[in-house]
């Protein structure tokens, strides 16, 4: 009975065990996302009136840093398309997709529901971000050709009208220590290339936003979305967290 007893005891310290291994695993648990601290001040920048408009320092560089840090450890999917032939846009990147309503509530009430505290869509206003939040990682030699984005559908009456996009990483990295330390980590090289680009009539450029740490980029989406692209990543690694606006 003893030996029975401790087997028992061995194979319960083995499970639990186990079960911890599972709740370390970050695709199983929820990621540890930074603290998001409320905005003040925030200066915008219009591109094409509201329909296309920047935020700079909407995350600070420890959010960015520490959303980037969180999405690594989820792990990033391989993102492809059927190609412009099959009627896709051309799409090369990797992606994460979660669904977290307290983050998404978070990151509104931070200071992007001021943001459009002014703007209606047919007597519409907006009321919440998507909770379907997700991010984007370009390596060297990733793009995401011409597309739009379409409206979607969410709970109790919304419908989303604006795309967010914030840039993770992006613009100059001055501490070059770092580049010497891991010289082979492309993550360590400042990020050139990966502009978004907007197309008006005649495929004519209507803005060309290069992707700058913690800025918020906003433009609208569904019926009047402008035909846009993400460009080629020519050095480095851009980082996006992507969600929508919604309105009701």
């Amino acid at each position: 009975m003893a030996e029975t007893s401790e087997k028992k005891k061995r194979r319960m310290a083995e499970k639990r065990e186990a079960d911890t291994k599972k709740q370390k695993n970050p695709t199983l648990t929820t990621p540890k996302w930074p603290l998001i601290k409320p905005k003040q001040n925030l200066q915008i920048t219009h591109l094409k009136d509201t329909d296309l408009f920047t935020v700079q320092n909407f995350f600070t560089s420890a959010e960015s840093k520490a959303f980037i840090k969180a999405a690594e450890s989820i792990g990033f999917v391989h993102q492809g398309s059927l190609g412009p032939t099959k009627g896709e846009a051309y799409r090369d990147n990797d992606r994460i997709s979660v669904n977290d309503p307290v983050l998404a509530e978070t990151i509104w009430e931070s200071g992007l529901n001021k943001l459009f505290s002014d703007i209606k869509i047919r007597g519409k206003v907006a009321v919440c971000l998507n909770p379907n939040i997700r991010f984007y990682r370009y390596k060297v030699g990733q793009r995401f050709g011409r597309h739009i984005d379409e409206s979607a559908d969410l709970d109790e009456g919304k419908r989303t009208h604006y795309t967010l996009l914030i840039y993770l990483s992006g613009g100059i990295k001055p501490n070059a220590k770092t580049d010497l330390s891991s010289p082979k980590d492309p993550s360590s090289d400042p990020l050139v290339g990966g502009e978004t680009v907007f197309y008006g009539s005649r495929n004519a450029v209507v803005a060309e936003v290069a992707p700058t740490e913690g800025m918020a980029l906003l433009h609208i989406h569904g019926a009047k979305c402008m035909l846009h692209e993400a460009r080629n990543v020519a050095k480095g690694v851009k980082y996006v967290f992507r969600s929508d606006v919604a309105f009701a």
